[in-house]
């Protein structure tokens, strides 16, 4: 099953601290459109663990969403 941004990947994303923290940077991450443009960055944060702000995401979380980009992030 192909994953998508509304079903799979904004649910990991908290409003609070994650989407709220991001706003600051210009980053919506509640926005397929942002989220997708600035994918690449966002793993890089998310592997780096520096993103979130308050601990890093367990591995499985990381791979899904690198997965829904191998797979297109569909929306």
């Amino acid at each position: 099953m192909t994953l998508s941004f509304a079903q799979d990947i904004r649910p990991l994303f908290r409003d609070t601290p994650d989407v709220d923290s991001m706003k600051d940077y210009g980053l919506d991450l509640s926005s397929y459109d942002q989220v997708k443009a600035q994918a690449a960055k966002i793993l890089e944060t998310l592997e780096d663990g520096s993103m979130p702000c308050d601990a890093p995401w367990p591995a499985e979380q990381v791979k899904l969403f690198k997965r829904w980009m191998d797979e297109g992030m569909a929306p």
